[in-house]
């Protein structure tokens, strides 16, 4: 069988809708039989996944996610936020863009976002004062801005591929959490401005800042706020690995809500539990197969070869920076961000590395270009849980969130070319 036939049978898996997964699985498959590689390999590829303790955070950090979605969590964020910032000019934009932040950052997947606050902070900002269209690009925007914050899952997924690869360069997860503050920072602080830029001019009364308020909403939201303190306070203080940060999170999550608070039954924590583990599921078993993936992709040098070609044709760092987002935008709108990551990563971290880039900087890159494909056509998962939450036509959400992609980009860049803006708070 040729290349070119296997090539085209792949491409039919593909439009046929078999699974991601299984089109890995048949192309590993194929060429280490082409290469008189004993099959059992890949099952030992498998094998490898039991034997990497950072994995247990996926799937712990995933259901303390979802259990928080689940709560009445998202309205305590929301009061506490609001009664902070709500009495700024543009402060109601600045806490929706804070609160789906974080909660991206705990859930993992920004449609989760868009459907637990959406509901909350679309009508709010309508009644503030802020366009439909400003309000409608803002919510949708906001789903997918928290990938850069700890305790993300697309950065745990870049680091464990990372790792896998030995490029001779350490890519820790606790950096990668360190590495994505400042970033993270950065594009909330832009689309704040935006937000205030969009008040100008508007005669809307803003509520006085109430210390009662105040003291009662950081009373109800009690539980919550110690969160981010657990997770990045347990890591970067030595007490807690990241899997044990994971599961002290998960414990802590269960305990509040489950059984002080009583907000999710244990009627419903079947539903939950099997909702979580179905997005782990599919992480895990797309990882898997690319363990073996990578696996073949190093034996056979392709990204020396590939780094060989591509530096053939581009000199500078400056110039492969610039087209690897181009490549990274357009990767984004036809492939999710998981699947993104471990089919991807194992070709470009080494080419990136041979053009003295940091590994830790390229996963910010990575994934801040991945936050604006959640917003492009045809792909773009944000725009279609949008317009189905919002019941608004799909040219309505792309056009509400045209303005604030645009922001995206000046913040890609502003993060590609200013690596110390990623790496500043790496201890070296």
């Amino acid at each position: 069988m040729t290349m070119a036939l296997i090539g085209i049978a792949l491409i039919a898996m593909v439009l046929f809708g078999a699974p991601l997964f299984a089109v890995i699985a048949a192309s590993v498959l194929v060429n280490f039989a082409r290469e008189d590689v004993d099959l059992t390999v890949v099952i030992i590829e498998i094998y490898r996944l039991a034997e990497m303790p950072v994995l247990l955070a996926i799937p712990l950090f995933t259901f303390a996610g979802y259990l928080l979605a689940e709560s009445q969590a998202p309205q305590r964020l929301v009061r506490i936020t609001n009664v902070f910032f709500g009495w700024m000019p543009g402060g109601l934009a600045a806490v929706a863009l804070v609160i789906c932040a974080m909660f991206t950052a705990f859930t993992g997947a920004s449609g989760v976002t868009i459907v637990a606050l959406g509901g909350m902070l679309y009508p709010a900002l309508k009644q503030a004062g802020y366009s439909e269209r400003y309000s409608l690009g803002l919510v949708t925007t906001s789903g997918s801005i928290g990938l850069l914050f700890a305790p993300s899952l697309p950065l745990i997924l870049y680091g464990v591929v990372a790792q896998q690869l030995n490029i001779g360069v350490p890519v820790s997860i606790s950096d990668l959490f360190l590495a994505g503050i400042l970033p993270g920072f950065l594009i909330v602080f832009l689309l704040a401005l935006y937000g205030l830029w969009q008040r100008r001019g508007a005669q809307v009364a803003l509520a006085p800042f109430s210390g009662r308020e105040a003291l009662a909403a950081l009373r109800e939201a009690g539980w919550e706020l110690p969160l981010p303190f657990i997770v990045l306070g347990g890591i970067y203080s030595g007490y807690f690995a990241v899997s044990e940060a994971a599961a002290v999170t998960a414990i802590y999550v269960f305990i509040v809500e489950v059984l002080i608070r009583r907000e999710i039954t244990f009627t419903n924590l079947p539903k939950i539990m099997r909702e979580s583990m179905v997005l782990v599921g599919a992480i895990l078993i797309v990882l898997g197969m690319s363990l073996a993936s990578t696996n073949y992709l190093l034996d056979a040098e392709v990204p020396t070869k590939l780094f060989s070609f591509i530096r053939s044709h581009v000199d500078s760092a400056f110039s492969f920076l610039l087209l690897l987002n181009l490549f990274l935008l357009a990767l984004g709108m036809m492939l999710d961000i998981f699947s993104a990551l471990v089919i991807m990563v194992p070709l470009i971290l080494p080419i990136a590395v041979g053009y003295g880039i940091n590994p830790v900087h390229l996963g910010i890159i990575f994934l801040a270009n991945m936050e604006i494909a959640y917003l492009m056509p045809p792909m773009g998962m944000n725009l279609f849980i949008a317009m189905y939450r919002f019941d608004r036509p799909m040219l309505a959400i792309f056009s509400a969130v045209l303005p604030f992609v645009a922001i995206l980009l000046l913040s890609v860049l502003i993060i590609t070319y200013w690596p110390e803006l990623s790496l500043a708070l790496i201890k070296h």
